[in-house]
């Protein structure tokens, strides 16, 4: 649902791993921690950063987002999908056989 109605709004939809440790890394140094449990709400990364469980957690999904399709600059790394020319889609109805073939010699 959000895939399509970010094409409608014009935005982008970037998917990351489902077991991506979004609220486990550290958004500042990038250590991944061991698991917690929910009611653990912030936490201090031995790096000294503390973090806000759900607010590092959405850092971290942001920039695993970026990471998919942009480079360091901010520039797209994949070229847009383009559908292939009609020409180029499938195989032309003669492609198939050739003058050979139809004279009845085998095509090695």
């Amino acid at each position: 649902m959000l895939e399509y109605k970010a094409a409608r709004y014009g935005r982008t939809f970037a998917k990351i791993d489902r077991f991506f440790p979004s609220t486990r890394m550290c958004s500042a140094c990038g250590r991944v921690d061991r698991p917690k449990p929910l009611n653990v709400r912030s936490w201090t990364c031995p790096c000294g950063a503390v973090h806000d469980r759900d607010v590092n957690a959405a850092n971290n999904v942001l920039a695993a987002g970026r990471a998919e399709s942009l480079n360091t600059c901010g520039a797209q790394v994949r070229p847009a999908p383009v559908p292939a020319p009609r020409r180029e889609a499938g195989i032309r109805p003669g492609a198939a056989r050739s003058a050979r073939s139809a004279e009845g010699i085998p095509v090695l």
